[in-house]
């Protein structure tokens, strides 16, 4: 708290200033100073955010502080909550916003479709920042639902067949995930008369509906992270979204659906959960990892490949569910195995909406999402491929890279806890990322008849923003891999719960 301000009063502008900027953005949707009073929201909520979280990190003692809303208290009041994993996802979503909001207004500058893109894109940033901060099951859902419909309609934006389709399989996905999450808090709700998180926390136990619950949410948040075999859904709605969508898409949308599930996992039912159901939940993400890579070597189109990348790299964060337990059955948000996830949704987040920003210029001054029309195109786009290889470093997970940092805490830890077998999926699914991504650096270097063709065409005008947009976070995700320090002491689950 500094001079009598505590960060907890300033999460309810974090959720409502979103919704101030998308009505405003409606409103003023035929302006020609749309783009630029949208970024000055974003650098408005970027500063709330860096606000909240200096002062939740300046505090010498993380104690409770419960604030209820209207003067209700739980359960029938609605508590916003924050803590240190919590604070780490605003803070995440707030800087991501701020670049890659940049990065839209140059986008879609002077297209008709930002009159339309503006109010859901800031709705899809107030559900993710409520969900954060949500600490109640049923505001949980609801803020699920805000997510998954803006989504699902950002993704349609290209008004295309393809993108249509795409984004009618999300909605329906994402609503049958929704289902199965609320026949959960259904049920929990009959048991405990509460839908306060902490309050459920409190009295749940490893009955039979705690069980039934915990799988109907481990089902339903699955289906929406696009945890294999579940994944059907995400490379067609992420390869034919806008750019700036594709990259919020796999930075944010399906790890707000991951935050949710460590949640329950390790906190709300934690006791609920098993030795076993942990392994599964390892063994479904070791196969993503092969699995995605596989289809991403094999993909013809560049943004396909990155999506089924995002399929792969979500497979190492399942890898925290089996290294977080012991053979005991204990399970906690704990050690270096949090710290494994955690550092590796930041660093993924970063590196994969660079990768996504790169891309679509690439494919913006190729005119083509062809991987075969990527050659020579190196001499043409020098930055944005510099900008592809950095996130393609940190993907492999090469130093000196955030995702250099992040397998490394998963090789330790498999080997500290005794489980040494997942160490052969991690170096594998590394070695295979390395081999789809050099396959497209590789192209772009080549240079044969086909190619000099199409170099004697006039490349098509790429902004230099959208360039130093993705470029600023390609170099993030450097800096992260130079600094860990802070992400690690982040994720310290010894960190008390802030609450409003």
């Amino acid at each position: 708290m500094i001079n009598g301000l505590d960060p907890a009063t300033l999460l309810p502008v974090i959720v409502f200033l979103p919704l101030v900027a998308g009505l405003i953005s409606f409103l003023i949707s035929h302006s020609i100073n749309q783009g630029r009073i949208n970024v000055a929201f974003a650098c408005l909520q970027f500063l709330v955010v860096s606000l909240t979280t200096i002062l939740f990190f300046n505090e010498q003692s993380y104690q409770s502080d419960r604030y209820e809303i209207g003067a209700w208290g739980a359960p029938l009041g609605i508590d916003l909550v924050v803590d240190g994993f919590s604070i780490l996802m605003i803070a995440l979503t707030g800087l991501l916003t701020l670049i890659l909001t940049i990065y839209s207004a140059a986008y879609f500058s002077g297209d008709h479709k930002s009159q339309r893109f503006w109010p859901l894109w800031w709705l899809m940033i107030a559900g993710l920042n409520g969900l954060f901060v949500s600490g109640d099951a049923f505001n949980i859902y609801v803020c699920l639902e805000i997510i998954g419909l803006s989504a699902a309609a950002l993704v349609a934006l290209q008004s295309t067949k393809a993108a249509l389709e795409a984004s009618l399989r999300y909605l329906l996905v994402g609503l049958l995930g929704s289902l199965f999450y609320l026949m959960a808090i259904v049920i929990l709700y009959r048991s405990y008369g509460t839908l306060d998180l902490a309050q459920i926390a409190a009295s749940a136990g490893n009955s039979l509906p705690d069980k039934v619950a915990m799988i109907l949410i481990s089902l339903g948040l699955m289906l929406k992270i696009a945890l294999f075999p579940m994944h059907f859904w995400l490379p067609p709605a992420h390869a034919n979204a806008p750019t700036p969508v594709s990259a919020i898409l796999s930075a944010l949308v399906v790890k707000a659906s991951l935050y949710v599930l460590i949640e329950f996992w390790f906190d709300v039912l934690g006791d609920a959960t098993t030795f076993e159901a942990s392994q599964l939940l390892g063994v479904l993400g070791g196969t993503a990892i092969i699995y995605g890579s596989w289809q991403a070597f094999r993909a013809t189109q560049l943004k396909v490949l990155i999506a089924y990348s995002t399929v792969a790299q979500l497979g190492y964060i399942f890898l925290l569910f089996p290294l977080s337990k012991d053979l005991s059955g204990i399970s906690t948000f704990s050690g270096s195995a949090s710290q494994a996830a955690v550092y590796f949704i930041v660093a993924h987040a970063c590196a994969k909406s660079a990768m996504f920003l790169s891309a679509g210029n690439l494919i913006l001054s190729q005119g083509s999402g062809d991987i075969a029309q990527l050659k020579g195109i190196a001499t043409r786009q020098p930055l944005n491929l510099l900008v592809f290889a950095i996130a393609g470093v940190s993907l492999i997970g090469l130093p000196p890279s955030a995702g250099f940092i992040a397998k490394w805490l998963l090789l330790t830890t498999a080997i500290e806890s005794g489980q040494w077998w997942w160490t052969f999926v991690i170096i594998t699914g590394g070695l295979l990322a390395a081999i789809y991504l050099f396959k497209i650096l590789g192209l772009a270097f080549t240079s044969d008849q086909g190619s000099a063709e199409i170099n004697s065409l006039p490349p098509a005008h790429v902004p230099k923003v959208l360039t130093i947009t993705a470029l600023m976070l390609a170099l993030i995700t450097l800096a992260l891999g130079f600094n860990a320090e802070f992400i690690l002491n982040i994720s310290n689950p010894s960190v008390s719960a802030v609450t409003l």
